[in-house]
This record gives C-alpha cells, sequence and structure tokens, in this order.
C-alpha cells in the first residue's frame, strides 16, 4: 500500500472510532488529527475537510461494490455488496448519512449512483438520456438514498438482502428493462 493511502487509512480509522460516539457533524478535524497522531497539516494534504475524508473512505466501498455493476456484478450483487459492507461499518455509516451538509455522503452517493445508472444507460443505448428517463432516474436514485438512509440511521433492522430486494422492485419498470442484463 503506498505511503499516502496509509495515511488516507488512519485518518479514516480515527474518524470512524470518533463516530462510534459522536455526530460526524460534531467532529473536527482537530479531533480526527489528536485521535490517530497525525498533524492538521497531513489531514489537509490529503482532504480538504471531513466530509472529504467521510466521501474518499465511501468511494472505497463503491470501487469494491455498486460500481462494478455491469463489469463484474450484477445489479443485484453490486447492491447487496454495498449493503453488506455499509452494515458491517455501521456505526460509521449509521453516523455519516445522519449529516445534511452539501458535501456530505449523502450527496455523494446520489451523485455516484446517478452517474453509474446514466454511463450504464447511454452505453447500452448508444445515446444521451431522454428527458422522461432523466426524470425516472433522479427520482428513484433520490428515493433509494432516502431509504438508504433510512435504513442506515434506524438500526438495519433488515437482511441486506431484503433492502436490495426491496429497491430493485421499486425501480419503475422503463429504468428496470434499460438496467436488465447487467452482467
Amino acid at each position: 500500500m503506498k505511503e499516502q493511502d496509509k495515511t488516507k487509512y488512519e485518518l479514516a480509522g480515527a474518524i470512524k472510532t470518533l463516530m462510534e460516539h459522536a455526530e460526524l457533524d460534531r467532529i473536527t478535524v482537530k479531533d480526527i488529527c489528536t485521535q490517530c497522531g497525525l498533524s492538521r497539516q497531513t489531514f489537509y494534504r490529503n482532504f480538504k475537510d471531513k466530509y472529504d475524508l467521510v466521501n474518499w473512505y465511501f468511494e472505497r466501498l463503491a470501487q469494491r461494490s455498486f460500481k462494478q455493476m455491469g463489469v463484474s456484478y450484477t445489479l443485484r450483487e453490486g447492491l447487496l455488496k454495498k449493503f453488506c459492507f455499509i452494515k458491517a461499518e455501521r456505526s460509521f455509516f449509521a453516523q455519516a448519512f445522519k449529516s445534511r451538509d452539501c458535501n456530505s455522503i449523502l450527496a455523494y452517493d446520489y451523485e455516484s449512483i446517478l452517474s453509474l445508472y446514466t454511463g450504464i444507460i447511454t452505453r447500452k443505448t448508444g445515446r444521451p438520456l431522454e428527458g422522461d428517463i432523466r426524470f425516472l432516474l433522479e427520482m428513484y436514485c433520490k428515493g433509494s438514498i432516502d431509504m438508504t438512509v433510512k435504513w442506515a440511521t434506524t438500526g438495519m433492522r433488515q437482511p441486506p438482502e431484503e433492502i436490495v430486494d426491496l429497491l430493485i422492485e421499486a425501480m419503475p419498470e422503463r429504468l428496470r428493462l434499460l438496467l436488465s442484463g447487467l452482467q
């Protein structure tokens, strides 16, 4: 592992530890640095702010799960990996999804899945999204993020398989057809 990645993981470990006992919005960069014994300068050399750190850590999840949809995972497999990862990192994600900061993981996750699905559909159809498909996709992505947040912040009572199946079932038929056959 590269030294810079090692440092980023140290900072991620520190914020994860802090989030077990405090809300993300109340944690400071100073708290993170104190927790892992790194300087503020080191923090800012790697991240713009604490939300950038959270989003970086979430991106590690994305690369191993839902961003592999249509590459090496089906839609269900990618979503299942995402929700299993969220559940395995329960304290971190329960706190991260509570934040409503403009740089929060909520906004980052929405942009990530919207971009992913848009890319899959445009590659499959060979043309940009039409207005009505874009509307359906944006609506679906917002709704799926809201349900992900609800699941993550209220105890994750449903097993990941169940929430994934419900999210797929809730997908508008026209989107489901465009995303069908993801291999």
